[in-house]
C-alpha cells in the first residue's frame, strides 16, 4: 500500500524536467473531498485555528504563537492530532466512494497511467506480502482467497493466517501426478485460459471505458454549477484609473478586487444592477501581458464607450472588468490552477464579452499581434465560445484601437471561433517537451458541458410556443456544430511529445464519442438537472430555471445557479499555463 501511494505521488507530482505536467489535473472521483479534507484539517483547523482552540496561531498576539523549534513537544503533540484527523477525514472520503479504499487506490493508477497495471487483485497480492495492516485496512480479505495463493505466495500467506496452506501440501503429489498425465490437455487448456484472461481483461477495460465516459458526461454538467476559483474583478473606475495592467497581488494587496465565490454570487451581482466586462486579448510578451499599454489604452476606450452607450453612468462605479493578469493569481502556481480551470466559466457568466485586438507589435517576437492572430490562438476561441454557447454573440464586442469605437461582433462571428481545436497552441509548438498532457485536453469537460446545455435548450424550446429569435440562434449553433461536428469536436488529434530525447507522434483520444452519448442523453430526457441535494444528476424537467443574464436572443438559454447548486466537481484535466495565451 505504502509502495502504491508513493508510486501515486511520485507520478502526480513530477517536476516538468522530469516528464511531469505542472498543470496536470487528476481526473478521480472524489478528488474534490480529498483536497477539502487536506484543507480544512491543514489550514482552518491547524495552521489558521487559534492556539486555545487547538492551533497553531495566536490570533491577539502572533509571538505566542506555537513554534515548531521553541515549542516543540507541543507542536509534535498538534501536529500528531491533525495526522490522525486527516487520516480520520480521508477514511470517511473513502467510505463514501463506490468500492471504498482499494477501489479509490485503483482508480488513481489508473488515472496516472502508472505501470505495471495492477488489477485490485494484485495489490492485495503486494500488500499480503509487504504490509499486513494494509491488506486488512483495504478488506483484501473480501477481493483474494488465500488458499488460491498457496501455491505461489505460500510464506506470505501462511505468515499471515497460520495453516491456511496443510491441506494444500497434502494435496501437491496429487495434483502433480494428475498434472504429468494430461500434459497435452494442460498445452489447450492453458491456450484456452489465456484467451479467457484476454476476454476478462477486455470486458473489464470496456466497464471501466463506459465507467469513465458516465463519469465524463456527469462532470460536464455539473462544471457548469461551480467555480473552483472565486471570480475576481476590478471596478471600471479603478480599472481606468492604474494606468496600465495591474498584477493580480498587486490589486489584492491594495483592496482593490471585488470576490464573487459562487456562480450564484455573480447571478445576483449581475441582478443588482452589475455589469460584467470580460476583456478577451492575447499577451504581446512571453513575461508581461501588454508591455507596450496598447491593449490597456483598448481597454480603458472600451470601458468607457460601453458605460456612455448602455447610460451605466461617468463614475463607472457600476462597470466591472475581468482581464486575466489582474484577475487571475500570477503568484502561487496551485491557485492559478484552480482559476485558469474556471476559465469557462468566468467567460461565459460575464454580461459582456470584448474581443481586444489592436495592432500591437509583439515584444520577443518579429510579430504584429492583431485581430488576425488573436483569432488563430485556441485560448481565445475557447474564451469566445464559452461565452457565446451561453448568451449569443449579442453582448460581444470588438475593439481594435483607443480612437476607435468599439463595435458588436457579427451575428455569425461564432462560426469561425466554433472550431476551437484548429487554434494554435503555445504547448503545441513547443511539441509539449517537459508536459504531460496537451491543453486540448483540459477543453473536454467545459465545452462538452455547453454543447449539453446547448442541445438541451433546442429541445426545451422545440415543445413552446413564440420564442422564434432564441430558437433561430440557439438552432444557428446547433446548426454548425452538426455540420462540421468533426472539427469542432474532434474524436481524437495528433499529439507530438518527446520522451527520452526521441520526438514521438501519437493520436490521442479526445472527445470520443462523447458527443454523441450526450445527444443521446439529452434526447432520452435523462441527466441533465442538478439535484440540488447532493449536486448529482437528475431527468430533465420543466425549463423555469432555464433562464439567464444573457442576450435577448438566448432568453431560453443559459442556467440560473440556484443556491444549491453547489458541492465537488472535478475536471479531468487542469487548463493550460497563461503563457499558452501568448
Amino acid at each position: 500500500m505504502a509502495q502504491d501511494l508513493h508510486d501515486v505521488l511520485d507520478e502526480y507530482f513530477r517536476s516538468e524536467e522530469e516528464g511531469g505536467n505542472t498543470v496536470q489535473d487528476l481526473f478521480i472521483i472524489g478528488f474534490s473531498e480529498y483536497n477539502e479534507a487536506l484543507d480544512t484539517e491543514l489550514h482552518k483547523n491547524l495552521i489558521l485555528q487559534d492556539v486555545d482552540k487547538g492551533g497553531l496561531f495566536n490570533m491577539l498576539d502572533p509571538r505566542k504563537s506555537i513554534d515548531p523549534v521553541r515549542n516543540k513537544a507541543e507542536f509534535d503533540r498538534r501536529y500528531d492530532r491533525f495526522i490522525a484527523s486527516l487520516a480520520q477525514r480521508y477514511e470517511d472520503v473513502h467510505a463514501m466512494q463506490d468500492g471504498g479504499a482499494l477501489h479509490q487506490l485503483s482508480l488513481w493508477r489508473g488515472a496516472l497511467d502508472i505501470h505495471p497495471t495492477k488489477s485490485k487483485e494484485e495489490i492485495c497480492q503486494d500488500l499480503l506480502a509487504t504490509d499486513h495492516a494494509g491488506f486488512d485496512k483495504l478488506g483484501c480479505i473480501s477481493i483474494v482467497l488465500l488458499k488460491d495463493l498457496c501455491q505461489s505466495m505460500k510464506a506470505d500467506v501462511e505468515e499471515y493466517a497460520p495453516g491456511t496452506c496443510k491441506e494444500d501440501d497434502n494435496k501437491a503429489t496429487v495434483i502433480i501426478a494428475v498434472l504429468c498425465s494430461i500434459v497435452g490437455a494442460g498445452v489447450l487448456g492453458g491456450l484456452t485460459y489465456y484467451m479467457y484472461i484476454r476476454y476478462v481483461n477486455y470486458v473489464r477495460i470496456q466497464q471501466a471505458h463506459e465507467q469513465l465516459m458516465e463519469a465524463t458526461l456527469n462532470e460536464s454538467v455539473r462544471a457548469l454549477y461551480q467555480l473552483d476559483y472565486p471570480l475576481h474583478l476590478i471596478r471600471g473606475d479603478e480599472f481606468v484609473e492604474e494606468g496600465k495592467l495591474m498584477r493580480h497581488e498587486v490589486l489584492r494587496n491594495t483592496h482593490k478586487l471585488t470576490v464573487l465565490d459562487s456562480l450564484p454570487d455573480v447571478d445576483a451581482f449581475v441582478a443588482a444592477g452589475k455589469h460584467v466586462l470580460f476583456f478577451s486579448h492575447q499577451w504581446t510578451s512571453f513575461t508581461v501581458p501588454d508591455p507596450s499599454s496598447h491593449q490597456y489604452e483598448c481597454m480603458c476606450h472600451a470601458v468607457k464607450d460601453l458605460a456612455m452607450r448602455n447610460g451605466w453612468g461617468e463614475s463607472l462605479k457600476d462597470v466591472f472588468v475581468w482581464v486575466d493578469y489582474s484577475c487571475i493569481p500570477q503568484a502561487n502556481p496551485s491557485t492559478q490552477n484552480l482559476a485558469i480551470r474556471s476559465l469557462a466559466a468566468y467567460a461565459s457568466s460575464a454580461t459582456y464579452f470584448v474581443i481586444v485586438a489592436p495592432d500591437t507589435p509583439h515584444a520577443d517576437l518579429d510579430d504584429i499581434c492583431d485581430l488576425d492572430t488573436y483569432q488563430r490562438r485556441m485560448w481565445c476561441r475557447a474564451e469566445q465560445v464559452c461565452h457565446s454557447m451561453r448568451n449569443g454573440t449579442e453582448g460581444m464586442y470588438l475593439a481594435v484601437g483607443k480612437n476607435v469605437a468599439v463595435e458588436p461582433v457579427r451575428r455569425d462571428f461564432f462560426a469561425e471561433s466554433l472550431h476551437v481545436f484548429n487554434g494554435e497552441l503555445t504547448c503545441c509548438r513547443l511539441e509539449h517537451k517537459g508536459m504531460g498532457a496537451c491543453d486540448r485536453q483540459s477543453l473536454v469537460i467545459p465545452l462538452l458541458g455547453l454543447y449539453g446545455e446547448l442541445l438541451r435548450a433546442s429541445h426545451e424550446m422545440e415543445r413552446e410556443i413564440g420564442n422564434a429569435d432564441a430558437i433561430h440562434s440557439v438552432n444557428a449553433f446547433l446548426s454548425e456544430i452538426e455540420k462540421h461536428q468533426e472539427e469542432v469536436f474532434p474524436r481524437t488529434f495528433k499529439r507530438t511529445m518527446w520522451r527520452k530525447n526521441r520526438r514521438l507522434t501519437e493520436e490521442v483520444l479526445l472527445f470520443g464519442d462523447l458527443i454523441d452519448r450526450m445527444k443521446a442523453r439529452i434526447s432520452s430526457g435523462v441527466g441533465f438537472e442538478i439535484d440540488k441535494e447532493s449536486v448529482g444528476t437528475l431527468s430533465t424537467k420543466a425549463s423555469e430555471t432555464f433562464v439567464r443574464h444573457g442576450a435577448s436572443d438566448f432568453l431560453r438559454h443559459g442556467v440560473v445557479h440556484g443556491s444549491g447548486a453547489h458541492g465537488g466537481v472535478q475536471i479531468e484535466s487542469a487548463v493550460g499555463a497563461m503563457d499558452n495565451k501568448l
